[in-house]
């Protein structure tokens, strides 16, 4: 795969399947959208309620609604950031709850894959931001993460995705404010060593949170 600002050379497969991380943000529904040509995708939400309210799961249906998205899973994970936030480092708190999320995006991936040859994981992550985006970090979660993460955003930057977003009518509903670091720390880590990442990963009775999430997630078929 060759990324540039401008174009992503990527042979359109209907052979090859992708897991995308969904956020109510910018980033990641232009993600999705630059790779929808080219490969089959279905969408993963990790929600926050009770923490939040149903705006959050209103606005990500509407945007998996504008992206013409097929498949939707709306995942439940209030309970595993309070455990990260209860057993580990804070300050490590993006890193590890990206390297979760794209592990219960692999089960889903596993059980979607059947008919497919190739399989990846999509990301709306980009280098020109901070906390789990740095390069030191994204370094680290690849590391942990088995399935091989396509990055389509990596050297965009901010103004070039928002062009993008108003282009393709995600925009206006992707604007305000986030509510993926309501439990975040105020310094998050900017740089990390897999070992030490791993080594907090280890603290977590994470097969027993991943199963109660899955057996609770809303799959929608768009």
């Amino acid at each position: 795969m060759v990324i540039s600002k401008n174009k992503i050379a990527i042979k359109a497969d209907n052979d090859s399947v992708a897991v995308a991380l969904l956020s109510g943000g910018i980033d990641s529904p232009v993600a999705i959208h630059l790779m929808q040509s080219k490969i089959n995708i279905i969408a993963v939400h990790f929600h926050q309620l009770p923490l939040t309210d149903e705006k959050e799961i209103i606005k990500v249906k509407e945007l998996a609604k504008k992206l013409g998205l097929k498949r939707l899973y709306l995942v439940p994970f209030a309970e595993v950031l309070k455990l990260l936030v209860d057993k580990c480092f804070h300050n490590n708190f993006f890193i590890l709850s990206k390297i979760l999320m794209f592990q219960i995006a692999e089960v889903i991936l596993k059980s979607e894959k059947k008919s497919y040859d190739n399989s990846f994981l999509i990301t709306g992550e980009n280098l020109a931001q901070v906390s789990s985006q740095t390069l030191s970090n994204m370094q680290t979660i690849t590391s942990l993460v088995n399935t091989e993460i396509l990055r389509p955003l990596l050297i965009f930057d901010k103004q070039e995705i928002i062009s993008v977003a108003k282009s393709i009518g995600t925009y206006e509903v992707s604007k305000g404010p986030e509510v993926c670091g309501l439990l975040g720390p105020k310094s998050p880590k900017t740089s990390s060593e897999v070992k030490k990442i791993n080594d907090q990963l280890k603290l977590l009775d994470f097969d027993s949170l991943l199963e109660k999430s899955l057996n609770r997630a809303e799959i929608l078929n768009c």
